[in-house]
């Protein structure tokens, strides 16, 4: 079974919902980053989404474009965040997703993508711009290295677009909030709980839930009613505030862990 498939079957006999952080590979350096791989872990990540640089993000806002930008500046190709991957996974066992797009993808080619992710230890892929109706040359070889391939819905997707995700979706689904791109506008928890309630009589698979949630409170929300909180922005812009001080670790650690509580009072509560 896929590392995806038993943290979350763990944390729904446990009745937690699971908190994803999203870091940027690379920024601010590569080294750094597999330090905040560490403290996303001690800090209660459940999973970690781990954006690969591109130079057209075109479903990120302005902090991820510029975290991203960072990273290709520091180096983090896709097979250095691969060795990333590699070297984490020696150490923990919490799963990791693949946040990017598909051009350097298809660059390093998807069979042997698939394979050498699968070597490294990447249990899931979320590829913003790889539709499932065009997504076989991945799905496939994917598939075969059990790597999950995570799509997006959204609010604007229609009963034909949940079909279609539905039909190839593994792990779990990613529900985007908002309309637009990531970091610019709040995740609105009395807008999303209807559309969760609605995905979950489609599937049985854990639904989480990003773009838009940047606090405790917000985070905690979510967890009513998704199984999962992606946040991204709200911990790239600390990366930002705290880039090259010696506070960087133990600010994002600290928000991590103020996410992480909400998360489980609101469950508990």
């Amino acid at each position: 079974m896929n590392r995806i498939d038993r943290t979350f079957e763990a944390l729904r006999a446990a009745n937690t919902a699971a908190l994803i952080p999203f870091l940027t590979a690379g920024d601010p350096d590569v080294p750094t980053t597999l330090e905040l791989m560490r403290v996303a872990v001690d800090s209660g990540a459940d999973l970690i989404e781990l954006g690969v640089p591109f130079s057209d993000p075109s479903a990120d806002g302005p902090v991820l474009q510029r975290s991203l930008e960072i990273g290709l500046r520091a180096g983090a190709s896709l097979g250095r965040v691969l060795e990333l991957v590699a070297t984490f996974r020696r150490e923990s066992d919490v799963p990791v997703i693949l946040y990017g797009y598909y051009n350097p993808i298809l660059h390093y080619g998807p069979e042997r993508f698939a394979a050498d992710a699968h070597g490294a230890g990447v249990d899931g892929l979320l590829v913003v711009d790889l539709p499932p109706e065009e997504a076989r040359e991945l799905l496939v070889p994917a598939r075969a290295q059990e790597v999950h391939i995570i799509f997006l819905l959204a609010p604007t997707s229609g009963p034909g677009r949940v079909r279609a995700v539905l039909r190839h979706a593994a792990g779990f689904v990613y529900y985007v909030s908002v309309t637009g791109v990531t970091g610019v506008r709040p995740m609105l928890a009395e807008a999303v709980e209807p559309a969760i309630a609605r995905l979950r009589e489609a599937t049985g698979l854990p639904i989480g839930v990003g773009f838009g949630i940047s606090t405790p409170a917000q985070a905690a929300a979510v967890a009513r009613f998704a199984d999962a909180a992606v946040v991204g922005s709200a911990i790239m812009r600390i990366v930002d505030a705290h880039r090259g001080a010696p506070d960087l670790l133990s600010e994002v650690g600290a928000f991590l862990r103020s996410l992480k509580a909400a998360m489980r009072a609101a469950r508990s509560g």
